[in-house]
């Protein structure tokens, strides 16, 4: 059973408040449909319908002639990235037409908007990025356990029988391999890519071997390359690199994380979030956590690790507007120990100024000396996300 409960997306005032058109991407499941809809637009089109598809696809001038009947204030179309030409009329729309309505586009493939050179109408829209549910938009009242095993897509985090969740999560990378990959024709080798798939999902959180993972998906190191393109363009996953400081030789290689934590235990086939993987999967909500949170407030942030060749290593350097904020995750309890590397990182770059360890034990907040120990739901209000 879905808990009915409507929960108001961060988004949802820029949404309505913006002056200029939108265009909305996110993986699909994040309620990219549901958040433009509760903005109640006069006419909506769907693309994923094939009927529609067809229709706009065959005649590109219905969609202008349509808007003349109707002569809607707002219009809503749903998977743009299908027929990426139509942008070139909603241009036309914007510029010459003396009243011309407010456009709500949505997007699950930023690759098939640039692969096919569409028209992003420049100065003409804002583009945001929507994933599953923040912290704030759960009145910081985050189920972790929970997500731990089932991620934050807003279905699945809804959900109170654990059966449903887990068969639709199964079905998602079904669903991806097939919607994204083979309709859209991203690769040929579907096959290779599935193995990649399941060979990314294992690594998470990893630093990444790129030679590495291509020999246990038996694809080449130039296939697997293009298939992390595919995978953060497609805005499943997305790459982080290691933070940088003058004279310390740092780790050159990134590191790998999907957007939802259930995602991965679903591609893995196991949700358990047990001893030996609480860690992994810990540190990948702190990751999903702070980046939706950002998304949801559209907030420019930037997240990497640190990484030495001599073993001093942090799991997040955060840039967060002017602050610079060091994270290190945790599932234990935590002593003082657990706060050395981040003083030593601290030693070497002074403008750090926040350290925090994110603890799956504490509940609330306290401090060892200049760093602050606290929950998932503590950090993420105390820094503004």
């Amino acid at each position: 059973m879905v808990d009915k409960k409507i929960i108001d997306r961060e988004l949802y005032t820029a949404l309505q408040k913006s002056s200029k058109s939108i265009l909305l991407l996110g993986p699909r499941q994040t309620g990219k449909s549901t958040l433009i809809k509760s903005l109640n637009p006069d006419l909506r089109i769907n693309l994923s319908n094939e009927r529609e598809f067809l229709r706009y696809s065959s005649d590109i001038g219905y969609l202008e002639s349509l808007i003349l009947e109707k002569k809607p204030q707002t219009v809503f179309i749903d998977e743009i990235q299908r027929i990426p030409n139509l942008l070139n009329t909603l241009q036309d729309i914007i510029d010459n037409w003396k009243n011309p309505p407010k456009f709500y586009l949505s997007g699950s493939s930023a690759r098939k908007l640039n692969r096919g050179q569409a028209n992003l109408l420049p100065g003409r829209l804002f583009s945001y990025e929507l994933s599953g549910f923040c912290a704030k938009e759960l009145g910081y009242n985050l189920k972790i356990k929970k997500s731990l095993s089932y991620g934050l897509l807003p279905e699945n985090y809804l959900n109170n029988h654990t059966s449903e969740i887990e068969k639709n999560l199964d079905m998602y990378s079904a669903h991806y391999l097939s919607e994204e990959i083979k309709a859209e024709t991203l690769t040929r080798n579907v096959q290779g890519f599935a193995r990649f798939l399941q060979e990314c999902a294992m690594r998470a959180t990893l630093v990444l071997d790129y030679s590495k993972v291509a020999a246990q998906a038996k694809v080449s190191r130039t296939s697997s390359l293009r298939f992390y393109e595919i995978l953060e363009d497609t805005l499943i996953a997305k790459r982080i690199v290691s933070y940088e400081i003058i004279g310390v030789d740092t780790i050159k290689h990134p590191k790998l994380y999907f957007f939802d934590v259930g995602v991965v235990n679903g591609l893995l086939n196991n949700f358990a979030a047990s001893t030996d993987r609480v860690g992994m999967l810990f540190e990948h909500l702190v990751y999903n956590q702070i980046r939706n949170s950002a998304l949801a407030a559209d907030k420019k942030v930037d997240i990497k690790f640190f990484r030495t060749r001599h073993g001093l290593e942090v799991d997040f350097v955060i840039q967060l507007g002017t602050k610079k904020i060091a994270v290190e995750v945790k599932a234990g309890q935590i002593s003082e120990a657990d706060c050395q590397s981040l003083q030593n990182l601290q030693e070497k770059d002074d403008t750090i100024k926040d350290l925090f360890v994110v603890s799956l034990k504490e509940e609330g907040k306290r401090k060892i000396k200049n760093v602050t120990i606290c929950d998932l739901n503590s950090f993420l209000k105390t820094i503004g996300l």
